[in-house]
């Protein structure tokens, strides 16, 4: 299974628009900063993973623009661009993460040329997307043998290709499961407001041709009272210190009736999702999006225009509540601080 969401092409970022999915399949050419942000913004590229690569790209964009020879210049325009792409959407952190490595990469070559400096500046975006290719298939490999075969699993909004450069990470864990030949079948919560699952993992998990069934969100305890689960699993946008993760509205929903009916929770993110600088999921920020999202149902408006709304986009889990996270270092278990703080103690 592979959908290059994100890709740099001739100099400029090519997107799939996920706005339109899955009644049509559309690319957006991003040849500035600016329409780079709106699509972040407006969800036409989404996923932590992909933010991570477009944050990136948008760098580079934005930097195209810069002529002058003056380090001190560019170093302003610089944070300018990262703090503009920051303020696209505050939850996920590999987007930030992206941000500051072309800035410690830039801090580490201060000797350089401006000419040199932007060409590793794009360099080292070009090897994010590259990195984030190999790593969804690693963590494809380790999380296969968490899906028994002839079983049943479920999964909330999308972090398949869609949501990364081309592969996925809770459902690369399923399209490597495929690969390896094991017969499961995927239960898919449609995700409001927005409809992640409804159109966007439907939409992939179909095209690889895996059994799927769609549920609406208040499905899912039934089904699991009915036994017909036996594994949760889900990307995250940002893993605290501490193993608490956030990720899609409704995700901590199904980690609490998971726990109640005794099925594995699994979390499935690359090393770039996790935040050691954030101790608990408390201090995780959420964005908050516009009401109209839960005013109506797509196009469709289906309550009075003048009811209040409260529409976070995430929620946390947890950590108790999950039984591993699937990583490209490995599957990490329970206590997750220590386990976490070793990894990238000892990736330093």
């Amino acid at each position: 299974m592979s959908i290059q969401t994100i890709k740099w092409v001739n100099g400029r970022v090519r997107i799939i628009d996920q706005t339109k999915l899955p009644n049509e399949f559309k690319y957006i050419h991003c040849r500035n900063v600016e329409t780079l942000w709106e699509a972040i913004k407006r969800l036409r590229v989404r996923g932590a993973p992909a933010l991570g690569v477009a944050a990136a790209f948008g760098v580079v964009l934005g930097l195209k623009k810069f002529n002058s020879s003056d380090k001190t210049k560019f170093l302003k325009e610089l944070r300018r661009l990262c703090d503009y792409i920051g303020s696209s959407r505050p939850t996920a952190v590999n987007l930030f993460n992206a941000l500051n490595q072309l800035k410690e990469i830039v801090s580490a070559n201060k000797q350089k040329s401006v000419t040199q400096l932007k060409a590793l500046i794009q360099k080292e975006a070009l090897a994010i997307y590259e990195l984030d290719r190999r790593v969804c298939r690693q963590m494809g490999d380790y999380g296969t043998a968490l899906i028994k075969p002839k079983s049943n699993v479920m999964t909330v909004c999308n972090a398949g290709a869609l949501a990364t450069v081309d592969y996925g990470t809770a459902l690369g864990v399923m399209y490597s499961a495929k690969k390896k030949g094991k017969q499961f079948q995927v239960y898919v919560c449609e995700t409001r407001p927005l409809l992640q699952g409804a159109r966007l993992t439907a939409w992939e998990l179909l095209r690889a041709k895996i059994p799927t069934t769609l549920i609406c969100d208040n499905m899912a305890a039934t089904l699991m009272k009915q036994g017909k689960v036996d594994a949760v699993f889900t990307g995250a946008d940002r893993i605290a210190a501490n193993g608490d993760t956030a990720n899609k509205i409704g995700t901590y929903n199904l980690a609490v009736l998971a726990k109640h009916h005794r099925v594995p929770f699994y979390i499935v993110a690359p090393l770039s999702t996790f935040d050691p600088k954030t101790a608990t999921g408390k201090q995780i920020p959420i964005e908050q999006r516009h009401p109209s999202e839960v005013r109506g149902f797509g196009p469709v408006r289906t309550s009075p225009s003048a009811v209040n709304v409260y529409n976070p986009a995430f929620d946390v889990t947890d950590n108790r509540l999950i039984t591993a996270i699937v990583t490209e270092a490995g599957i990490i278990r329970p206590p997750f601080g220590k386990k976490i703080k070793r990894i990238f103690v000892n990736s330093e």
